[in-house]
């Protein structure tokens, strides 16, 4: 069997549109001309004075060999031999880079029996992925986890579904997050609560925020389809019909469906509620 070439750690650093390194440092980029030139330089004077030449022309001669040899030897050169020390700092950021702990959101369903969560938990310390916080929702055949998780920069979607798998979870999805899923539905609820309090009307955009989701178009609600997935969820209101709202690929939990359903309610309350005139 023929190995396979190991691609050059620069290799990472070229742009994957035109093909062509970043910029090294003025600095590097001088210091490797200077190595790169200093011998040719030498040479070449070495000889030119040797000549019998005049001394005018020993000097075009020097000129033009050095502007040549710069353009055309010292740089590209410089470029392809020292490669590997003139962009030795974009390789150590792009290391630290992949290296940086990324955020992911990930859900999978487990057995409702003692040792389940244990199990996944062990599969996901293997890739070094630390839970920074977990959500349990009761579902029909067991119990949906939700996590948030730190993993390592180069960490691949694939490897973490793999370790949901081995840890005894089906029906796995993972999504990249930010710093923001750290609040949990709770604490958003209540924000969002506050939010419909001072207007009642907010309630679309409120609970789209809270579930991430989209809002969808009444038209495009009347023909959906009768099985889902538990993709779409229908808020009744008293004011101005349901509203529907979609997130695809990743079905709504019955926690997630109850706190929209109480903000629906919270909502028409506050907009059936008589104004109470102030006292003069």
């Amino acid at each position: 069997m023929k190995p396979t070439a190991r691609k050059p750690a620069t290799a990472d650093l070229s742009c994957e549109v035109c093909g062509l390194m970043p910029e090294p440092t003025k600095t590097r980029l001088t210091v490797a001309n200077v190595a790169v030139m200093l011998p040719i330089e030498l040479l070449v004077h070495a000889l030119v004075v040797q000549t019998h030449l005049p001394y005018l022309a020993k000097v075009l001669v020097l000129t033009l060999t050095a502007t040549v040899l710069v353009i055309w030897v010292a740089e590209p050169s410089a470029a392809r031999v020292l490669k590997g020390w003139l962009h030795a700092p974009a390789l150590r950021h792009r290391r630290r880079l992949g290296a940086a702990p990324a955020l992911w959101r990930a859900r999978t369903v487990l057995r409702d029996q003692p040792g389940s969560l244990q199990k996944i938990t062990q599969a996901l310390a293997r890739l070094d992925t630390n839970i920074l916080s977990i959500h349990v929702h009761p579902v029909p055949g067991g119990v949906l986890d939700e996590f948030v998780l730190s993993a390592p920069g180069n960490l691949s979607e694939r490897k973490l579904l793999e370790a949901l798998h081995d840890g005894g979870g089906s029906r796995s999805h993972v999504w990249p997050t930010t710093a923001l899923a750290m609040a949990d539905g709770q604490t958003r609820a209540l924000s969002l609560a506050a939010r419909i309090a001072d207007a009642p009307d907010e309630l679309p955009l409120a609970v789209a925020e809270l579930l991430r989701a989209r809002i969808v178009p009444a038209a495009e609600a009347a023909l959906q389809e009768t099985d889902d997935g538990g993709t779409r969820l229908k808020i009744p209101t008293a004011w101005h019909g349901p509203i529907t709202f979609a997130r695809p690929d990743e079905p709504f939990t019955p926690a997630e469906s109850a706190r929209a359903h109480r903000l629906a309610e919270l909502a028409e309350i506050l907009s059936h509620r008589p104004v109470v005139a102030p006292r003069v």
